[in-house]
């Protein structure tokens, strides 16, 4: 392995350690629940999930689970307007 791979490799594990320097904009999870499996969407601040429980809450036990996971790396709607 050469010196570029192994300085890549120590800033990587770096930047791992510093969950404040990534926010998530937007993306895409199927999710297995315990009754049936659902898709959720974050993109850019907004949430949704394919469950009936969103459809008619806004929120949903994926779309809270998803916030706890990531919790802190999902910047709020005014940093993601900026």
């Amino acid at each position: 392995m050469d010196y570029g791979m192994i300085g890549k490799i120590e800033k990587a594990k770096r930047y791992a350690e510093q969950r404040d320097r990534m926010r998530f904009l937007s993306f895409e999870v199927a999710f297995k629940g315990d009754n049936s499996d659902h898709t959720v969407k974050h993109d850019h601040g907004t949430w949704s999930c394919t469950c009936n429980f969103f459809q008619t809450r806004g929120v949903c036990s994926h779309t809270m689970a998803l916030e706890k996971v990531l919790e802190g790396m999902l910047g709020s709607e005014s940093e993601e307007q900026a």
